[in-house]
């Protein structure tokens, strides 16, 4: 498909956002907007599909739009399509899922015009090649996902959440219109091949390094400006939470790629010091405060914090091989990060489908009022476990390729020559590895509280599985998280000609070797056959599951489960969230949060029940943003007193500035 194409795609899903203006039934219109939106995104998935894997050359257009002596520049290379095949397969999932699941939306008039503007703002974006087009989609990308966070504007607390939103939005937006005015320089123009041209006379780019990181970062959801994420992601409805958390992020993710990667040029021995410092804080974080929390969106959201944060440290390695001339080991650490890039935008898309599924059944979202839920909803629970599994970074599921090549890159640091990157590399890793055991335990939580068990509400008791559309779009990326974890070599392949292109070297061919494994760096040091592991697992499964009906007692025996003496079968007998979660709570209780507990046990004899209240905060907001907003409403409110002065008093004012400007111009002078 030519660049036009796109840009027609583009221009289709704004005129769904105008066709969802106008007065309908309100089940046609679900229908038609998200059918329509269907339709175009898969057009557009297909071809930049087909533009990655062929190899095609690279597009460029040029429409006489925008600023009038630059004009809007678009440009389609592997990088675009790669991140145009993550964004439009989202979008295709997202989709599909919400043609069942938008049935039960209490208000879709909120939700169904900025939906195929948000789509058509997140493909701008990778499609711009000017810093006009690209701010501008960037925008439009905010504020269509700012509306979709406040469509639930009623529910308490999602109104704070589209505020603190919108103003990180805005301030990342900033930080990036910095960077690119310093890119521009004294040339003045904002088209990326110029930049791109003049990378090598700029002598700021540690300047443009640290506001890309915070630009984008802020975007993806990188601490410490993540304060936003676990707010709006729980606030939007489910098929727009997998976009923003499995989509959205990467559009930011491919926002840092393009300057720091293609337009800033080569690294400094040091770029690679601060992504992976802010990179594997943002991991650990993340799989910390996700462990603690109750509603299950929110475990959803901060777990996007740590994968954005594995998805950093994989690039802040191939900062620093590259800038240290090792291409293969960039190569290998930049081909974990991009596979992560794609395996996220999988198994999270999968289970924020599957949270909204339980909230279509239930009602609720607290982990707490669930359980039991695998009997009443097989499928979901199904396909939740295998996002579960996937995300934890468990065989044979993808989440473990992507995280085991980042280990390998890991695991080359010592040939660097920079004894600061010697030194801090191997603490990353074990950060890293931190980061995936916490992730891991927080999502047998996750499975264990919601589907196994009893029952702890009347609403899970009475849940029943939930629409076709929605056990589709669920089994459609369940498979997909299977076959990426068992045909690595394809995907890393795959995204060699993108590799090569930001880095000038790509790994090697992994088809050369037998039963579709992978050798990342060489046969004789490590490997990985996805294949044969799922093999293993699924024969030893089979043959255990064969033994034991065949050797085994068929004697029925009954008898009461260990109940520690008390043989009660309340629901409130089980392991809570809260008591789950209450070891690794207490032993890092101070690191990304503080968490307090307050136990009332009644004495002997006295018939009030007992009472445990747990309280968290988060240090990132108490100690780094909250003192800003209070500052902020204290200047606030002592500028507000400007309102009540009388004429005698303004005349005052004005004539004590015009004495303090002639002064400050007098000293200047």
């Amino acid at each position: 498909m030519p660049l036009s194409g796109y840009l027609i795609g583009v221009a289709a899903l704004l005129l769904l956002t105008l066709a969802a203006l106008l007065p309908r039934p309100i089940r046609a219109g679900t229908v038609v907007i998200y059918g329509g939106s269907l339709g175009v995104t898969a057009v557009l998935f297909a071809s930049a599909l087909w533009q990655l894997l062929s190899g095609a050359d690279w597009m460029a257009l040029s429409l006489p739009l925008g600023i009038p002596w630059l004009g809007a520049n678009f440009r389609l290379d592997a990088l675009s399509a790669f991140i145009l095949a993550v964004v439009d397969f989202g979008a295709v999932a997202a989709s599909f899922y919400a043609l069942g699941y938008g049935r039960h939306e209490h208000e879709p008039e909120r939700v169904l015009p900025f939906y195929p503007a948000f789509l058509a703002a997140m493909n701008l974006v990778v499609l711009a090649d000017d810093a006009f087009v690209f701010l501008l989609s960037w925008e439009m990308m905010s504020l269509s996902s700012w509306a979709l966070v406040m469509s639930h504007h009623q529910v308490p607390g999602n109104a704070r959440a589209g505020f603190v939103y919108i103003v990180m939005a805005s301030i990342g937006t900033f930080a990036l219109l910095l960077a690119f005015g310093l890119m521009a320089g004294d040339v003045g123009d904002y088209a990326f091949s110029t930049m791109r041209a003049h990378a090598s006379e700029r002598t700021v780019t540690g300047v443009v390094l640290a506001l890309a990181l915070f630009g984008a970062g802020s975007k993806a959801g990188l601490a410490p400006f993540h304060v936003w994420l676990p707010l709006a992601h729980p606030a939007a409805p489910s098929h727009v939470s997998a976009l923003m958390s499995g989509v959205m992020t990467k559009v930011a993710v491919y926002g840092f790629l393009r300057i720091v990667f293609d337009i800033l040029g080569a690294p400094a021995w040091w770029w690679g010091l601060p992504v992976l410092a802010v990179g594997a804080i943002t991991a650990v974080i993340g799989a910390l405060l996700g462990l603690t929390q109750n509603d299950l969106k929110r475990v959803l959201a901060y777990s996007t914090i740590e994968n954005i944060g594995v998805i950093f440290i994989a690039l802040g390695l191939s900062l620093a091989f590259r800038a240290h001339g090792y291409g293969a080991a960039a190569a290998l650490a930049l081909t974990a990060a991009l596979f992560h890039v794609l395996n996220h935008s999988l198994f999270k898309s999968l289970l924020f489908f599957g949270s909204g599924a339980l909230l279509t059944a239930t009602g609720e979202r607290s982990l707490a009022r669930l359980g039991g839920l695998l009997n009443r909803m097989p499928m979901t629970g199904l396909f939740m476990l295998v996002g579960c599994v996937a995300i934890s970074a468990l065989p044979p599921f993808n989440g473990f390729v992507s995280e085991w090549l980042a280990f390998q890159a890991i695991l080359l640091s010592p040939v660097l020559s920079s004894w600061a990157l010697k030194l801090m590399i191997p603490a990353v890793g074990a950060m890293l590895a931190l980061a995936a055991a916490l992730a891991a335990a927080a999502y047998v939580r996750v499975f264990g509280i919601a589907f196994l068990g009893r029952p702890r509400s009347d609403a899970a008791r009475n849940a029943v599985e939930v629409d076709r559309f929605s056990l589709i779009a669920m089994g459609t990326l369940g498979v997909l998280c299977l076959l990426t974890g068992v045909l690595p070599g394809l995907v890393i392949d795959a995204l060699g000609p993108l590799v090569s292109q930001l880095i000038g070297t790509a790994m090697a061919n992994q088809s050369q070797l037998g039963w579709l494994a992978i050798a990342p760096i060489a046969e004789s040091r490590s490997s990985y056959d996805g294949l044969l592991v799922f093999l293993f697992i699924t024969t030893s499964a089979l043959m255990a599951a064969a033994i034991i009906h065949r050797f085994a007692s068929d004697v029925s025996r009954i008898a009461p489960p260990w109940d520690c003496g008390f043989p009660d079968p309340d629901s409130a007998t089980q392991y809570t969230p809260e008591s789950f979660a209450q070891p690794v709570r207490r032993v890092f209780s101070g690191l990304g949060f503080a968490a307090s507990e307050t136990v009332d046990m009644p004495r002997p004899g006295d018939q009030r029940p007992a009472r445990f209240e747990l309280r968290l905060k988060d240090l990132v907001w108490d100690y780094g943003y909250q003192p800003v907003v209070s500052t902020v409403f204290t200047i606030a409110d002592i500028l507000n007193r400007l309102q009540f002065l009388t004429i005698r008093q303004y005349l005052s004012l004005v004539f004590a500035a015009l004495v303090f400007l002639l002064l400050a111009l007098a000293i200047w002078t």
